[in-house]
C-alpha cells in the first residue's frame, strides 16, 4: 500500500522551504520537488497544506492536491500495475515540469511579429476558436495572421480563449464577450480595436434555424444574425471576410435566403464613391421631372449608407419626418378637417409615421421580445401566434403595408393620387437595400444613364462576390465529411476568391484510425491524464496489418509524404502551430474565471480525456449496435434483447473512413473499437484541434441550461475545423495585398 504526502526541506536564505512530494510503498521511497517554497510557520504538517492566511495559499493548495490525485492515479488507477521509483519519477516530473513553465509567466505578453509580413484578423461568433486556429496555424510566402479580437457571448468561450491565446501562447488579442444585436457592440468593439486596421474578418453566425435538421422557426434571432455580422463588415471595411454557415442556408425559403445574403452584401457600398453616386441620381431630375420627389428620395436614402449608429439613426428620423411634412400638408386636400381628426384611415397613416420615426426603439423591443421568447422556449405551443403576430405588426414593412392600405380605402381625387402614390414609394425605399436602389435607378436612367450607372454601380460596391461554395472539411486533411457553406467577399482593390482548393485527394483523405487510434486505451467511466502506449498488433490480432496500413505520413494540411511527414496523431500531439509559438507555455485546464484567477490550475500531459459514465444496459445496447454496425440493423435485434431506444440515431464509426458531421452530443457516436461515446479529446481531434488546445468549464450539460452554458462538448461540437480554416486562410494569404 502506499502512501503519499509532502514535506518541507531546508530553508533559504530569505527563510523559504522548499515543498517535496514523497511517496512509500513496499520499502521503497520516490522523492519530488514540486517546485514551491512556503515559509516553516506557513505549511501545516497535519493537514499537508499550505495555512489559508498565507500569501497564494489557494493557488499552492489546489495545485499540491492535483499533485496527489495524480499520483493516486498512476499507483492505483493506471492500466499499468508496476512502475520503477524512475518510471514514477518521470511521469510526476511532466507534471511539475508544466507548473512550473507556467508559473512567473506573465498573462499577456506583446504579440511580435518574428518574421515576415503580418495581416490582421478578427472572429467574430468564436465559440472554441475554430477560425482564431486555422488562422494562426497559416502561412505563405513569409505573410501570416495577427490576431485581434475575438467575440461571442458565452462566458466558457472567452474562458477558453483566454487561457489558450493569452495565457498559453502570449498573445494580446482581445475577447469581447457580447451579443452582437446589442445596440452598443459597435461601439465597443471598435473600442477594443483601438484604431488598428483590420485585414480580414472571419465568422460563423451561429445557424441551428437554418439547419435542415432542426426545427425552423419564425423570428428566432439567430435567423438575422448574420445582418449583424455584415453591419461589421460596414464599419470595419477588411480586405476579406469570410461568413461560414449550413448547407442548409442554400435551400431555406427556396433558396431566398442565400439571395437575401449576396444582395445584402453587394449592398456594402465604398462610402467613398456615394457622393458620386448621389450626384448622378439627382442628375436624373432633368429628364424625370414628375418624378423629382422620389429621385430626392433615393439620394436620401443612398446617402444613409454613409454613416453608423446614432448619425444613421437621426438621418433615417429626418427621411422620414419629410415624408410626414409632405403628407401634412396634403391632407387638407384629401379630408375635411373633421376627417382628417377622427377617421381611422387617416390616424393609421399619421400613426403608422410615429411608429418609424421610432424604429430604433422599435427594434430594441424586437431584440428583447425575440430573446425572452427563445429564453422561455416559446415555440409549437399556444403562445407562439401571438408573439409572432406582435412581432411581425411592429417590422417597418408590416407598417409600410398597413400606411398603403389605408391611402387604398381613402377617395382621393384625381390631382392629389400621384401625390399619396409618392408617398407609400418614398417610404418603400425607406426599407429598400442599396441593391435594390441601384436596381429601381434604372427606372429612371435612359441607354446613355444606364451605362453610366453600370460604372458607377461596379465602383460603389465594396466587394465582390459571385455565389457561396460548398466547402467539405475532409478535403483539408480533417478526418470528418462536414460539408458546410462558405460566402467570401472580396474588396474590390483585392484579388478574387472563388473557391478553397482541396489539399487532399479524395483516396487521401484521413481516416477516423488514423486520427483517434493512439487515444484508444481508455474505458467506460475513466479519464486519462497522460498518453499510454496502443499496441496495434495486441488490440487487432489478425487485422493488425490492415489497420497499421491506415496510418500515413502527412504534411501539416495532410497530404501524403514519405519524408519529414507526421501522422495526423503525431501532429495533433505536436501542434500545427508556426514558429512565433515556439515560447508557448504547457496547455492546463481551468473549471471558471474563478479558478483562473486563484491559480486553480490542472497541468496534464493529456487533457479532456474522460469517458461517460454509460450503464450496463447502454453498453450492451451500444455493443450490439457496434457489432452490426448500423443503427438501423441493429434494431430487431435490440428489440429482442429488451434494448431498444428512443433514440433517432447513432452513428458508428468507420475506421478506415472519415466520420459523419461532428455534431455538440457525444451519445450520438459509438466508437469504432469499443462500445462506449467518444471523449472531448476524441471529438476535437476529428474536428482537427491540436491535443495542446484545451476545452474549458464543465465538459457537458443538459436541459434549459444549454441555452445559458456551453460546455466542452458542445464548443468542440459548433467548431470550424482549425485545418478547414487553415486552408480558408492560406488561399487568402496568397491572395491578399
Amino acid at each position: 500500500m502506499a502512501t503519499i504526502n509532502f514535506y518541507l526541506d531546508k530553508s533559504d536564505k530569505k527563510g523559504f522551504s522548499p515543498i517535496h512530494l514523497r511517496i512509500n510503498c513496499n520499502s521503497e521511497q520516490v522523492k519530488l520537488s514540486t517546485g514551491e517554497k512556503v515559509k516553516q510557520e506557513d505549511f501545516d504538517k497535519e493537514t499537508q497544506s499550505v495555512k489559508e492566511n498565507s500569501e497564494r495559499a489557494t493557488e499552492i493548495n489546489y495545485y499540491l492536491a492535483y499533485l496527489r490525485d495524480r499520483a493516486d492515479d498512476l499507483l492505483n488507477n493506471s492500466y499499468k500495475k508496476s512502475y520503477t521509483n524512475k518510471e514514477l519519477k518521470s511521469k510526476l516530473t511532466g507534471f511539475v515540469k508544466a507548473y512550473k513553465e507556467n508559473h512567473n509567466v506573465n498573462i499577456v505578453r506583446e504579440q511580435v511579429s518574428l518574421y515576415g509580413k503580418p495581416f490582421t484578423f478578427v472572429d467574430l461568433f468564436a465559440g472554441a476558436g475554430g477560425f482564431s486556429e486555422g488562422f494562426l496555424q497559416a502561412e505563405h510566402n513569409n505573410k501570416f495572421f495577427d490576431f485581434l479580437l475575438a467575440n461571442d457571448i458565452n462566458d466558457n468561450s472567452e474562458l477558453t480563449h483566454v487561457v489558450r491565446y493569452n495565457h498559453q501562447l502570449g498573445l494580446d488579442a482581445d475577447f469581447l464577450c457580447q451579443d452582437i444585436t446589442e445596440p452598443d457592440f459597435l461601439d465597443n468593439l471598435l473600442s477594443k480595436i483601438n484604431g488598428k486596421k483590420v485585414d480580414v474578418v472571419c465568422g460563423g453566425p451561429p445557424c441551428q434555424s437554418f439547419s435542415l435538421a432542426g426545427k425552423r422557426k419564425k423570428f428566432d434571432k439567430k435567423d438575422d444574425l448574420f445582418s449583424h455580422y455584415l453591419e461589421v463588415i460596414k464599419v470595419l471595411q477588411p480586405k476579406y471576410f469570410v461568413m461560414e454557415n449550413v448547407k442548409g442556408i442554400l435551400t431555406k425559403e427556396k433558396g431566398k435566403i442565400k439571395e437575401l445574403i449576396i444582395k445584402e452584401i453587394n449592398s456594402i457600398v465604398d462610402i467613398n464613391e456615394i457622393p458620386r453616386l448621389s450626384s448622378f441620381v439627382r442628375s436624373l431630375k432633368k429628364t424625370n421631372l414628375d418624378n423629382s420627389f422620389l429621385i430626392d428620395c433615393l439620394v436620401k436614402r443612398i446617402e444613409i449608407e454613409q454613416y453608423t449608429d446614432s448619425k444613421a439613426e437621426e438621418v433615417k428620423e429626418l427621411y422620414i419626418k419629410t415624408i410626414d411634412s409632405k403628407f401634412k400638408k396634403l391632407t387638407p386636400n384629401i379630408a375635411d378637417y373633421k376627417t382628417s381628426k377622427t377617421d381611422e384611415r387617416i390616424s393609421t397613416i399619421r400613426h403608422g409615421f410615429n411608429l418609424l420615426v421610432r424604429n430604433k426603439e422599435w427594434e430594441k423591443l424586437k431584440r428583447d421580445i425575440i430573446r425572452e421568447k427563445d429564453f422561455c422556449n416559446i415555440d409549437n405551443d399556444y403562445f407562439i401566434d401571438s408573439f409572432t403576430q406582435f412581432l411581425t405588426e411592429i417590422d417597418s414593412n408590416e407598417i409600410i403595408n398597413k400606411i398603403e392600405i389605408a391611402f387604398s380605402k381613402l377617395n382621393i381625387a384625381k390631382d392629389y393620387k400621384k401625390a399619396c402614390d409618392d408617398i407609400i414609394s418614398a417610404l418603400k425605399i425607406y426599407v429598400l437595400s442599396i441593391d435594390d436602389c441601384l436596381s429601381l435607378i434604372r427606372d429612371y436612367c435612359n441607354e446613355n444613364q444606364n451605362n453610366e450607372l453600370d460604372v458607377i454601380i461596379s465602383d460603389i460596391r465594396l466587394y465582390k462576390i459571385e455565389a457561396p461554395f460548398v466547402a467539405n472539411s475532409s478535403n483539408y486533411g480533417v478526418p470528418q465529411n462536414r460539408e458546410r457553406v462558405l460566402f467570401i467577399g472580396c474588396r474590390k482593390d483585392q484579388k478574387f476568391i472563388s473557391e478553397i482548393p482541396a489539399t487532399v485527394k479524395e483516396e487521401e483523405k484521413v481516416s477516423v484510425f488514423e486520427a483517434l487510434y493512439d487515444l484508444d486505451f481508455i474505458g467506460n467511466n475513466q479519464e486519462a491524464h497522460q498518453y499510454q502506449l496502443v499496441d496495434i498488433s495486441k488490440q487487432y490480432n489478425g487485422t493488425a496489418n490492415k489497420m497499421k496500413e491506415l496510418l500515413k505520413k502527412r504534411s501539416i494540411d495532410g497530404k501524403p509524404i514519405k519524408t519529414k511527414g507526421k501522422t495526423f496523431a503525431e501532429w495533433s500531439r505536436s501542434g500545427r502551430l508556426n514558429g512565433r509559438f515556439e515560447k508557448s507555455t504547457k496547455p492546463f485546464y481551468v473549471r471558471n474565471e474563478e479558478a483562473l484567477n486563484n491559480g486553480e490550475k490542472v497541468y496534464d500531459i493529456l487533457h479532456n480525456h474522460k469517458t461517460s459514465n454509460q450503464g450496463k444496459d447502454v453498453i450492451k445496447r451500444l455493443d450490439i449496435i457496434l457489432k452490426e454496425g448500423d443503427y438501423k440493423k441493429a434494431k430487431e435485434k435490440l428489440n429482442e434483447c429488451g434494448l431498444s431506444s428512443n433514440k433517432r440515431n447513432y452513428n458508428v464509426l468507420k475506421p478506415e473512413s472519415q466520420s459523419p458531421t461532428v455534431m455538440t452530443i457525444p451519445d450520438d457516436y459509438i466508437h469504432y473499437n469499443s462500445p462506449r461515446a467518444l471523449t472531448v479529446r476524441e471529438m476535437a481531434r476529428l474536428q482537427s484541434f491540436d491535443d495542446s488546445f484545451v476545452f474549458q468549464g464543465k465538459r457537458s450539460t443538459g436541459g434549459n441550461n444549454r441555452k445559458s452554458e456551453l460546455p466542452q462538448y458542445t464548443l468542440v461540437g459548433n467548431a470550424v475545423p482549425p485545418l478547414m480554416a487553415r486552408a480558408v486562410a492560406i488561399e487568402i494569404l496568397k491572395k491578399i495585398r
